[in-house]
């Protein structure tokens, strides 16, 4: 199984406040919030939801396929994500706007204050899934956050085309409205949120928790610090806990790390359980450095960690599957 990532591109602006946002915010006066954090340290990384995701799944053997819109500024970016196994023969490339922005602060508690700046994400409502399809072969589309109409767009090509697909919706459940996020999941192979997004998704949407499980075929919903629920219509519902920690240092881009391994492990035909324990190393992976594309998977290193976190049945059974990585 080959996998299409589709979502957004952007360069990813992250800054650190040495305090807590908490303390700086005033219950009573909220509606006329005003504020500025001095932070001390700066640094720009490639980023976006759909590279993530990619980047991810290549650094563990897999070919993914990425689409999505980017600015005439994207050549460097686009060179590195080849040099490191991601098929980029069908992002489109804006002639009139710059790749997408993610500006962001996290404090000392790993809470965020972020903006998003679209750019050439706004173009990707004009892409056609069919060709990149056509020359890749793959076997499922992955719709993540981007461009609204681009992702209603794609699930709706994905139904009439009978394409597998796999519904992310996650950042943009704020931003689309209920009805475009009920048109989004209907049908989807997997549903992908955190429990915060899960609630918000059903909240906007209109419909209950069972309403939601009976439009997929399978919900992968994340829980923070208590692991990952799986659960589908004709399965038990599986957890996981998340992979030991070596450090904590920027939680920027963990979910796109989880999904990368969750779905390459997919790819090879491990159980839910099984796909999920690679999933969430691979997200501990991206915790413990800067960036969401700043770590290197490491053969060794990573059958010892799922050991240490899984057991040694684990590391045995994921690690045939890494025999094209160092």
């Amino acid at each position: 199984m080959r996998i299409l990532v589709s979502g957004s591109i952007a360069t990813d602006h992250l800054m650190h406040f040495p305090g807590r946002f908490s303390e700086q915010l005033l219950a009573e006066h909220l509606h006329k919030i005003s504020l500025s954090f001095l932070v001390d340290d700066l640094v720009v990384r490639r980023g976006g939801v759909a590279p993530n995701i990619a980047f991810g799944m290549a650094q563990l053997g897999g070919s993914p396929v990425l689409i999505g819109a980017a600015g005439h500024d994207f050549a460097d970016y686009r060179a590195w994500l080849e040099r490191h196994g991601v098929d980029c023969e069908s992002v489109h490339i804006s002639a009139d706007h710059h790749t997408a922005r993610f500006v962001c602060t996290t404090d000392e508690e790993m809470n965020q204050i972020a903006s998003f700046y679209a750019g050439a994400m706004a173009e990707a409502r004009n892409i056609e899934l069919a060709p990149a399809v056509e020359r890749t072969g793959v076997d499922l589309v992955l719709i993540s956050a981007d461009d609204p109409a681009a992702m209603t767009r794609h699930s709706a090509e994905c139904r009439a085309r009978g394409y597998r697909f796999a519904a992310d919706p996650s950042q943009q459940i704020a931003r689309m409205s209920g009805d475009e996020l009920a048109e989004l999941i209907e049908g989807a192979s997997l549903l992908f949120t955190n429990d915060y997004e899960k609630s918000l998704l059903e909240s906007k949407t209109g419909l209950s928790d069972a309403e939601v499980l009976a439009r997929v075929d399978v919900q992968v919903t994340t829980l923070g610090s208590k692991g990952v629920d799986i659960r589908g219509r004709d399965m038990p519902t599986v957890h996981v806990p998340v992979a030991r920690e070596h450090a904590k240092v920027d939680p920027t881009g963990v979910g796109d790390g989880f999904r990368a391994g969750f779905l390459a492990a997919r790819e090879w035909g491990l159980s839910w359980e099984r796909s999920a324990q690679v999933g969430s190393l691979l997200a501990t992976l991206v915790l413990e450095t800067a960036g969401g594309q700043e770590y290197d998977v490491k053969k060794a290193d990573f059958t010892e960690r799922l050991a240490e976190s899984y057991g040694d049945d684990a590391a045995a059974e994921v690690l045939p599957y890494l025999a094209s990585i160092d």
